[in-house]
């Protein structure tokens, strides 16, 4: 039995790499009153191989954070899930989830489930992974039943994806966009670049609404704990809280 509990419920996540940012950037944004328990895996190089190996290390993970009596459970890092498909993703998590008996969610589908409440239909991405991952996403995202026009990946190696300034994450995304006029949406794919400011700047010019895992799981999380508190500054999804 878990000896405390948060007034708005618990949330587990478990985090892929030891990476700083995006762990800081959810806890600030959550509402007051949900508790947020980390635990960490390790991956460092962002590979295929990697990425199919972590599966294993991902239920340890979630075995612990059950008999932690958490509310949520989070398996952050969506290439590891991606690599199953849209359909096996899911059918991995309704089995966790019968086995557990804790709701989960991926990155996937956090950002699925943003995209679909944002009413994108035709989207760009944008990303710091490698040609590998992005084929996987898209692939994924076409699963899913977005029209994906392109998956623009920044050249930036895995593990410095974190130093891309907002400046630069904005003039990539914003290129990719104007490639594509057609585009009713953006995603910016992965937790791993300091991207959240470019959200809002995103809107404004190119009008038309941007996704990002850091928001989308913040607001999936509220969702799913019946807690509904708008957060300004970072995008439409949070602020408008459909």
């Amino acid at each position: 039995m878990m000896a405390f509990k948060s007034w708005r419920g618990d949330v587990g996540v478990i985090k892929p790499t030891h990476r700083p940012g995006s762990l800081e950037e959810f806890i600030r944004l959550v509402p007051e009153g949900i508790g947020i328990i980390p635990l960490f895996l390790g991956i460092t190089r962002g590979t295929v191989d990697e990425f199919t190996e972590a599966i294993d290390a991902y239920e340890e993970k979630i075995a612990e954070l059950a008999a932690l009596e958490v509310d949520l459970i989070h398996p952050e890092g969506a290439p590891p899930f991606i690599i199953q498909g849209y359909e096996g993703e899911r059918k991995l998590i309704d089995g966790w989830e019968r086995k557990y008996g804790i709701p989960m969610m991926t990155s996937g589908q956090v950002q699925v489930d943003a995209l679909r409440a944002l009413d994108v239909t035709r989207v760009v991405v944008s990303s710091y992974t490698n040609e590998g991952t992005n084929k996987m996403v898209s692939k994924y995202l076409t699963e899913a039943g977005f029209d994906v026009l392109e998956n623009a990946g920044i050249d930036v190696p895995f593990e410095q994806a974190g130093n891309l300034s907002h400046h630069q994450v904005y003039r990539h995304t914003k290129a990719a966009a104007q490639r594509h006029p057609e585009a009713d949406g953006i995603l910016l794919f992965g937790s791993g670049w300091r991207s959240l400011d470019a959200i809002e700047l995103l809107e404004q010019d190119l009008e038309i609404p941007v996704a990002h895992p850091v928001p989308a799981r913040v607001w999936t999380v509220q969702k799913r704990l019946r807690v509904v508190e708008p957060v300004s500054g970072y995008g439409r999804l949070l602020e408008e809280m459909p």
